[in-house]
């Protein structure tokens, strides 16, 4: 059962209107790494995980991303605020209008809508951590786009502050895999990527080098 807090895990306060930003950042909304893919994906997971632990940690980080989604929801919405018809169509955002007006719809960027084929659950827990590594560091990327092009400060906050999470997510992740690569016995490989957080890739040095015993041969 989740317990409801009325108040934003972090707050958000748009002081101007901007369709075309607004258009951007619904892709976390609703796009293929967004915030509500990310909460069915680890609350989906959840029920097959072996294990107490790693079914808290999905259950907690799924529920964060519902938050982050309420969030993100937040900010599409006071973008989209208060803003005239004719402004969304000088911006290019008037397909979205002419269907939503100013309300927010789970969908990409791009228009197309929330679906659930962008996540993966499967019975195999080391299957479903390695997805979960990786739609965290495909969220951060999309965050880290969207800083390049806010210059909005108040919205900017905001993405930093759900792209951190993102960060401290990947990390806790990272423990769970080394967890249970050690009990079934699994090797991991290591295939480098194109990491902006430096500590981020050490980190994940750190893990292969545990479960694997040796230190890891990227390519």
């Amino acid at each position: 059962m989740f317990s409801y807090n009325k108040f934003l895990e972090f707050p958000v306060k748009v002081s101007k209107p901007n369709p075309r930003l607004a258009n951007v950042v619904i892709t976390q909304y609703g796009g293929p790494n967004g915030e509500l893919g990310a909460s069915l994906r680890y609350l989906s997971q959840r029920y097959t995980m072996p294990d107490e632990v790693s079914k808290g940690l999905l259950t907690d980080i799924g529920t964060e991303e519902l938050a982050h989604l309420e969030i993100v929801g937040s900010l599409v919405a006071q973008l989209s605020k208060n803003a005239p018809p004719k402004e969304w169509s000088e911006m290019g955002s008037w397909e979205y209008y002419s269907d939503n007006g100013a309300s927010v719809f789970p969908q990409s960027s791009q228009g197309s809508p929330f679906n659930a084929a962008s996540i993966a659950v499967t019975g195999d827990p080391l299957t479903n951590l390695y997805e979960d590594l990786a739609a965290e560091q495909k969220a951060r990327a999309v965050y880290d786009n969207i800083l390049k092009l806010s210059d909005d400060p108040d919205v900017n906050e905001v993405i930093k502050f759900l792209r951190q999470r993102e960060v401290v997510h990947f990390q806790r992740f990272g423990e769970a895999l080394l967890t249970h690569s050690n009990r079934f016995g699994g090797y991991i490989a290591c295939v480098k990527m194109q990491f902006i957080d430096i500590e981020n890739y050490k980190f994940l040095l750190e893990i292969l080098l545990l479960i694997n015993g040796r230190t890891p041969v990227c390519i």
